[in-house]
């Protein structure tokens, strides 16, 4: 009778710590620093520097600003597409999801 409980503990535990772990691992939304630069590729990985004064001036001559929130999937290849995010709805979902 006692392993039966210590089975349905060490179950119910197990059952938790991986809800736990799927959330961790949809990844945590950060905010840039001022001044760095992230990069997504096509196969969707990502790159970010912090550029020295005048790279960031030479860059920021090329930049525009975000207007709404954007959204980026991966598709089961690897490749990255970024949705559209310009109707009402799809901005309540982007808002959404970035909260």
């Amino acid at each position: 009778m006692h392993s039966i409980k210590l089975v349905a503990v060490a179950g119910l535990a197990s059952l938790f710590a991986s809800q736990a772990f799927a959330e961790d691992a949809m990844g945590t939304m950060t905010m840039m620093k001022g001044g760095q630069v992230t990069a997504i590729m096509p196969d969707g990985h990502m790159g970010t520097m912090m550029p020295d004064a005048k790279t960031s001036a030479e860059m920021m001559k090329m930049a525009k600003p975000i207007k709404h929130c954007m959204m980026m999937i991966t598709d089961a290849k690897g490749k990255t597409y970024m949705i559209d995010t310009s109707t009402k709805k799809a901005q309540a979902e982007c808002e959404k999801m970035a909260m």
